[in-house]
């Protein structure tokens, strides 16, 4: 069966009952529909979220396809469950651009989904839309004020750094003309379009804590300088306010239900390789505020995603994991061991054994941040014993917990012993969270203690352009931001051909992107883009609706 067919079979609770079931009264949650709900700020208590143990998923360097982290979280959240741990799984939202390009969907899948899932990857409560709309607002109101003769800021046109956003991959928006058709239509300059998930909006509204934050993070958007050098702040243009009423409805988190009838919270979206990868601060403040575990996830592998979860959202919002999780796959670690894309179905104890170098990198580095973690090898039907065998036998020779998760055949069931070694670090209080840099180090050291120390680069280089930028950065008195590194997730290094445990490599950073906002500066390594293109063949070409109105192709 399919992901969809089995989703199809599950007879679904009421949102108002899964609501009561998380500890909120049905009365103050906002419904879209039968299953679906937003939740008010007013339920987060951050004394009891104190209590919560956070668990973050994270996963080894992962193949096109990816390695199954948000599978494996609802999975483990539905073994803990099992296990009388109170838990509620917290996740992204899906982007648009990945589930017509090449990825698919993002609710997990087998038995260890969230629901409903076609709802959840197709627009689902609007957050995405919003986030495009106030984003965009901005480009106009910046537009306008370039134009108006009697409301000017005279801010240079060149200097402008901030684009426009949507939600779908399409390389022909990466650099566009806007302004064309006379005087009427507004000055013409060069811009172009990033995906709404790289989206500073997106950024702040995973970040801000409270309406009060949201709005101030706006405010402080860096838009570029005027003819006299001076910078401009979206609150320059009294933007704030009307980019938040737009949010005044994204911000609050959204409840839906995992395939057993558990809760799950599902909120923001930001890719980790061109932004920060994890779901909201509020979204998991309020999974903590009422549950014994709450887990969650990061993009990517370890070194994009979870690096930014641990020096940027754990120091932002003070929150200290207990356990990492490291999703780990045979087919993975063959593809890093040198066995090609199509072939990782077959058999291959050797390109096994030379990808392990990428499993133990990951783990180096989550010994890095003093969190205990536990490999979970998400099973697939492909997988031989003796091959499951080689990484147990490689976790015993390291001392690390190793389990074998079969999430997607058996849910929660499937993840019992996974879920009990989570028990097991958290009761042993083996954790003691720190973070890789300290912020108030120089751009160029952070920078370079995430190059080195986690991607195991050599040194990093600067281009002129780069250069020029970290000028500009000390200008604006912003050395004291943390570093959200924008780089490929093929590969530990900036080169996505680059597979297994690279060495004596160098990063470049071509360039560096501001996001005073959002508070983090973003160095854009090797040829990483901010809006991606489609494949050859899309995942769109599969996608399909009946008559009626029944989805098809979105797995």
């Amino acid at each position: 069966m399919t992901d969809l067919q089995i989703a199809k079979t599950i007879a679904l609770k009421h949102i108002s009952d899964i609501a009561e079931q998380f500890g909120i009264n049905p009365e103050n949650i906002d419904m879209y529909g039968k299953h679906k709900a937003k939740l008010p700020l007013q339920a987060i208590n951050k004394e009891k979220a104190k209590k919560s143990n956070l668990i973050l998923v994270s996963a080894i360097s992962p193949t096109p396809a990816g390695e199954g982290k948000t599978t494996i979280s609802i999975g483990l959240s539905e073994g803990l469950n099992k296990l009388n741990k109170k838990t509620t799984v917290v996740l992204r939202e899906p982007s648009l651009g990945p589930i017509f390009g090449i990825k698919g969907g993002a609710t997990g899948g087998g038995y260890s989904q969230v629901l409903p899932m076609e709802d959840i990857n197709l627009h689902f409560t609007g957050d995405f839309s919003a986030i495009e709309k106030a984003h965009n607002l901005l480009s106009a109101i910046i537009d306008n004020n370039i134009q108006s003769k009697t409301n000017s800021l005279s801010i240079d046109p060149r200097t402008i750094g901030w684009k426009r956003v949507i939600d779908m991959n399409d390389r022909a928006l990466r650099h566009i003309i806007v302004g064309l058709g006379g005087t009427s239509s507004g000055i013409p300059r060069e811009t172009g379009f990033d995906i709404t998930a790289a989206s500073e909006i997106m950024a702040i509204l995973c970040l801000a804590e409270n309406l009060t934050d949201l709005k101030k993070r706006l405010g402080n958007i860096f838009i570029g300088y005027t003819y006299k050098k001076e910078p401009v702040y979206a609150k320059d243009l009294k933007a704030e306010g009307a980019m938040a009423a737009l949010l005044k409805d994204a911000i609050k988190p959204n409840l839906v239900q995992t395939i057993e009838g558990n809760p799950a919270i599902i909120h923001g979206g930001p890719f980790a390789n061109i932004a920060q990868g994890t779901n909201s601060v509020i979204a998991t403040l309020m999974g903590m505020s009422h549950s014994d575990y709450t887990v969650t996830e990061a993009g990517f592998g370890f070194d994009l995603g979870a690096e930014k979860f641990f020096d940027i959202k754990c120091q932002s919002a003070n929150l200290k994991p207990k356990a990492v999780v490291l999703t780990t796959t045979i087919r993975a670690l063959k593809y890093h061991g040198g066995a090609d894309l199509k072939s990782l179905t077959a058999p291959n104890i050797e390109a096994l054994k030379n990808g392990l170098p990428n499993l133990e990198k990951h783990l180096e580095n989550i010994s890095k941040f003093n969190v205990a973690p536990v490999i979970a090898i998400n099973r697939f039907t492909s997988d031989s014993d003796a091959e499951i065998q080689l990484i147990k036998d490689f976790a015993t020779s390291k001392n690390i917990k190793v389990a074998l998760a079969d999430v997607w055949a058996k849910g929660g069931e499937g993840a019992l012993e996974l879920a009990q070694c989570v028990i097991d670090i958290v009761e042993a209080e083996t954790s003691n969270f720190k973070p890789l840099y300290d912020w108030e180090s120089s751009v160029t050291d952070k920078i370079e203690t995430i190059a080195t120390q986690i991607y195991g680069a050599e040194y990093v280089d600067y281009t002129t352009k780069a250069k020029a930028h970290l000028k500009k950065i000390s200008n604006l008195g912003l050395n004291h931001l943390p570093i959200c590194v924008a780089k490929t997730q093929k590969s530990l290094s900036d080169n996505p051909k680059l597979l297994g445990r690279p060495k004596d490599f160098i990063i470049t950073v071509r360039e560096i992107e501001i996001a005073a906002g959002a508070g983090f500066l973003i160095p854009i390594t090797g040829d990483i883009m901010r809006m991606p293109g489609l494949p050859a063949h899309p995942a769109s070409e599969n996608i399909d609706i009946s008559d009626d109105g029944e989805i098809t192709g979105l797995f």
